[in-house]
């Protein structure tokens, strides 16, 4: 008979500890949270000192009455939750219902899920951390609070099923005031002259700098035909050479944030997805003959420390594969980037450098693999030597005007062998190699051409998921674990659509943000919103009593929200009727938001309920059929693709869009295809592929 019960959150979990502890540990799961606030009320009782009623959920009787029994039968019971606030929460409320004593040593963590990590675990049991369970009962009695007694107000004045949240709420708002800076932006002319020269017959390309020694922006053709004008027939003449070596350092390992954003770049998963798939990669994966193993640790986590262990490893690793030179002299320390950020777990790191990428493929589903390769080859990118490059920056004069050209060459590539990080809209690097010629002072050079181009500065993007999460996290606003959740629950309220990869917040969206800026402007207020978050993380560490923060919150929100419901007006926000009639019972057809934006719904629902998707035309025929138009479409999960409009008689259909170009090669037709800030002209029949700059690309763009 085993001698301990051991209580996880998940069966993979469980399964991967079982086979470490042995058979002396009955091992189980309790399938996540057991107790919460019940749903059908706030659950809060604001006199009492904000104390929660909390319920069992629905659904876990049969798993509570298993994992009682099983703790009726053994010695001890240990609880091995995750190690943050919410695992400690979990711990606590199973403390409560197995009738364990809080002050016993029932609780283990462990930052890894390996053999020695789960061992030492249980060496060093703990009691139950009360600070970090309060800590999360404040964040889920303030959300609770704001939620259950704002989302009332909107259902009556505005729309059912609507809500409110602290965090949601500001980040529905840092989405209406970029695309209220895109609406209002007045773009400006601006041009460029690129001119192209040879030297000993090697071709480079310099841009215009100045005049008279003076920076200067063309603004108008004006301005450009006069400096067209000056350096019309003129020599060319090298008036200054610069050379120097410049290093360029690796990327701090993944915390979450930064994980969430360079998998959207690179993998373009969505935020949501990378947590899943992270959370399988740290439970455990079968690996074969070795077993199921921890590939990874603890994904929820600001901290950029990484443990001596793994440096030295890693170091070790990397000298075997490439060399002393590729390891820096001391092992590298990343400090915090954010005054806020909790220490208490190391960085997402590989739990075993040796397991590499390659040798785990055979045992990984494609995301698993995808998302393990670019954690592993980021964290030993970020225990190598920093990159060597030569830079060489030339001017060149014509006169009075001067034009200068910048190159550059890696001399030494240290991380960049590894590991290159992505930027915001593209993930090429931007100290990719540049020759120019061998130039010095007073060598003449060749004029090949010299083209003069007009340009517009343009709006600030719209949100990627990737650049909110950074914003969200450069603001404090939030914690790891609640970027995710927060984005998918902003979209499932019809608040904000994805539009190409990018936020776009709707009527409804604009509406709910006017009201609350109204009525509730601290909640919108990005400074207030991160200092509660400092507010929870000084609970956390002991330091803050969290019922006096949730008194602090309530005497100003208790007095708005009787503000509102005196004052706030009923919005009808009205459909707008469409030129199409229903085929079912003659009525207009209305613009409905769902989900995944606008479609088309009968004006007498519910007596009708016909819905039909509108159709967006490409300007494209139908390569299929000739005959057709090429649409735009949504698939179930709201992913769009492209079809024939004389659908189900033309099945022509593609995930790319179609283009009106034909293929040079074959004649056939051309596609758009857009991966990692990269867009490609491709020819699905052929293969032939042609490159093109990326409007959305905010680098070219600057």
């Amino acid at each position: 008979m085993a001698d301990s019960l051991v209580i996880v959150e998940s069966p993979a979990k469980a399964k991967t500890i079982s086979k470490y502890l042995g058979k002396n540990y009955i091992v189980k799961a309790s399938m996540g949270h057991i107790r919460d606030l019940p749903k059908s009320q706030t659950g809060v009782d604001i006199e009492q000192g904000f104390k929660p009623k909390y319920i069992t959920i629905r659904g876990k009787g049969a798993i509570l009455k298993e994992l009682k029994d099983a703790s009726k039968k053994v010695k001890k019971v240990y609880l091995a939750a995750d190690p943050d606030r919410e695992g400690e929460a979990i711990a606590w409320h199973l403390a409560h219902y197995l009738e364990l004593d809080e002050n016993e040593h029932c609780r283990v963590v462990f930052n890894e899920i390996t053999k020695q990590a789960v061992k030492d675990a249980f060496k060093s049991p703990r009691p139950i951390n009360m600070d970090l369970v309060n800590a999360q009962q404040a964040r889920r009695i303030l959300d609770r609070l704001v939620g259950y007694q704002i989302s009332p107000l909107l259902w009556k004045k505005v729309k059912k099923g609507l809500s409110a949240g602290r965090v949601q709420s500001v980040t529905v708002k840092l989405i209406i005031d970029r695309e209220n800076e895109i609406r209002s932006f007045v773009p400006e002319e601006y041009w460029t002259i690129t001119l192209l020269a040879a030297h000993e017959g090697q071709e480079f390309e310099a841009k215009f700098y100045g005049r008279n020694g003076e920076k200067l922006e063309l603004k108008n053709e004006n301005e450009v035909q006069e400096i067209l004008k000056a350096i019309e027939g003129a020599r060319i003449v090298v008036t200054d050479v610069k050379e120097r070596e410049r290093l360029r350092n690796p990327a701090a390992p993944f915390i979450t944030s930064s994980l969430q954003q360079e998998a959207a770049r690179k993998l373009n998963f969505r935020a949501s997805k990378t947590m899943s798939v992270a959370q399988q990669l740290y439970e455990g994966v079968d690996l074969g003959k070795e077993g199921t193993v921890g590939l990874i640790t603890y994904m929820r986590t600001d901290s950029t420390r990484i443990s001596p262990v793994a440096q030295e490893e890693a170091r070790e690793w990397i000298i075997q594969k490439y060399g002393q030179a590729y390891v820096p002299d001391k092992p590298r320390v990343y400090t915090k980037k954010n005054a806020s950020a909790q220490d208490a777990h190391e960085a997402i790191r590989p739990t075993s450098v040796h397991r590499t990428p390659e040798q785990v493929k055979p045992y990984l589903s494609r995301d698993q693999y995808r998302l393990y390769k670019l954690i592993w080859d980021r964290f030993v990118a970020s225990q190598m030597a920093s990159a060597v490059l030569d830079t060489m920056t030339v001017d060149l004069s014509a006169g009075d005007v001067l034009f200068r050209a910048a190159g550059s060459k890696i001399k030494f590539p240290g991380f960049m062998k590894v590991y290159v990080e992505g930027s915001d809209d593209g993930t090429g690097s931007h100290d990719e190699e540049k020759f120019l010629p061998p130039l010095k002072k007073d060598d003449e050079v060749e004029t090949r051409k010299i083209e003069p181009k007009q340009h517009f500065t343009q709006p600030p993007p719209r949100y990627t998921e990737a650049r909110l999460v950074r914003t969200l996290e450069e603001l404090g606003i939030g914690r790891p674990s609640t970027y995710a959740p927060t984005l998918e629950t902003v979209q499932k309220r019809g608040y904000v659509r994805l539009e190409d990869k990018r936020f776009v917040p709707t009527e409804l969206g604009e509406v709910v943000n006017q009201l609350m800026e109204e009525f509730f402007p601290e909640i919108l207020n990005v400074e207030f919103t991160a200092e509660m978050e400092e507010e929870l993380d000084h609970i956390e560490e002991g330091i803050a009593d969290w019922v006096k923060v949730l008194d602090n919150f309530y005497q100003t929100f208790e007095k708005r929200l009787k503000v509102a419901e005196a004052e706030m007006s009923k919005i009808e926000i009205q459909d707008e009727v469409s030129d199409e009639v229903c085929e079912k019972c003659g009525r207009h057809l209305v613009y409905k938001m769902g989900r995944f934006g606008k479609f088309l719904a009968c004006s007498g629902f519910p007596e009708c309920r016909n819905t039909k998707p509108i159709i967006k035309e490409i300007g494209v025929d139908c390569p299929g059929c000739g005959e057709g138009k090429i649409v735009e479409r949504r698939s179930k999960k709201g992913r769009i693709f492209y079809g024939c409009n004389r659908y189900p008689d033309c099945e022509f259909v593609s995930w790319d869009k179609p283009l009106a170009k034909s293929c040079p090669e074959c004649g056939s037709y051309t596609v758009e295809k857009r991966a990692r800030g990269q867009v490609t002209i491709l020819c699905p029949s052929c293969g032939h592929k042609e490159k093109q700059a990326n409007p959305d690309d905010e680098s070219a763009a600057e």
